[in-house]
């Protein structure tokens, strides 16, 4: 049997080829597949158990209609991952979904599907300013319910994949960091080759650029999203994914406290977004010069860096900052 690749096309030079971005949609999808398929996402488990009975059935059951347990999911529970997409926007987006768009993804799910499901979906495609409502207001459910309790943990590790992985490439080059993702995915005259089941396919990602997404939830495997208005995007799984990766982040603190100090590892945990000296001082009830002292350990430690903006200093974790809090979960 001949095997099957999607080829996304590079240029091997252009380092801007490359972005990464986070998706909180993907994540919900594959935490709804958890749901599902419990066995196969050993990983989830403790996040299942604190889960369990906090989602209300009926709103998980609109986005399992649409995820099902396995195969194609619409397109536009995915789109266009960013750096700094929130929740909050992913699930106002699913409010604004083009009708084209809406038409085209919900006949994609019309006909994988049969029976009393065909026939919801069918009444969906009937209805679509209904069908948006449901589909945002189910996900907001499900996403607060379920994710949103450990969205924090979650995230850390998302940005630490993604440290680390840019700075291979700022080390080795795109094609090294490549061949680090997933065993399915390979790097091979200038393109980012994925293993696949179904189809082939080559997608052209010279002038656009290729999105990588790293994924805590969907730890299963690798995603792709091919056809536009999708920008070119790989999702592939996060590394140092556990299966205590959902702990509370007290006990997250309380770790990295007995390396570092409580106040540092405070510090550090809440430095994903660039904070001012006053702000850190602020957030952790400490005084300004006492704060400062902290802040140049951390710096001078490598794990943190300052950046001047205006007559301001920012301070956020650096690379190395993010992979020693994603090793702590």
């Amino acid at each position: 049997m001949d095997r099957k690749f999607v080829d996304f096309q590079l240029a091997p030079d252009d380092l801007t080829a490359i972005r990464f971005g986070v998706s909180p949609g993907h994540e919900l999808c594959h935490a709804v597949r958890a749901l599902l398929r419990p066995d196969e996402y050993p990983l989830q488990w403790g996040w299942m158990r604190a889960t369990r009975g906090a989602i209300t059935r009926e709103d998980f059951e609109v986005l399992a209609l649409l995820i099902r347990d396995e195969g194609y999911f619409p397109d536009f529970f995915t789109t266009t991952p960013t750096w700094e997409l929130t929740p909050e926007a992913e699930a106002e987006r699913l409010r604004d979904i083009d009708d084209e768009r809406f038409r085209v993804d919900m006949t994609k799910v019309l006909v994988r599907t049969e029976g009393a499901r065909r026939a919801a979906v069918q009444r969906m495609l009937d209805q679509p300013d209904r069908a948006r409502a449901m589909i945002a207001e189910a996900w907001l459910s499900v996403w607060n319910a379920g994710v949103a309790p450990v969205w924090t943990q979650l995230e850390r590790l998302l940005r630490a994949d993604i440290a680390v992985r840019s700075r291979r490439i700022a080390e080795s080059g795109i094609g090294a960091m490549i061949q680090t993702l997933h065993d399915r995915v390979a790097w091979t005259d200038g393109a980012v080759r994925v293993t696949m089941r179904i189809w082939s396919e080559v997608v052209d990602c010279r002038g656009s650029g290729l999105v990588l997404v790293p994924s805590v939830m969907g730890a299963s495997g690798c995603f792709v999203l091919t056809e536009p208005p999708a920008q070119p995007t790989l999702f592939y799984p996060a590394q140092g994914v556990t299966a205590t990766w959902a702990r509370d982040s007290a006990d997250v603190t309380t770790a990295l406290g007995a390396l570092l100090g409580p106040a540092r590892a405070r510090i550090l945990l809440d430095a994903h977004e660039p904070r001012t000296t006053s702000q850190v001082a602020s957030d952790t009830a400490l005084a300004i010069s006492t704060a400062s002292h902290h802040l140049t350990v951390l710096r001078d430690a490598g794990l943190l860096a300052s950046t001047r903006e205006g007559a301001r200093v920012l301070h956020r974790r650096t690379p190395l900052g993010e992979a020693m809090v994603g090793a702590v979960l």
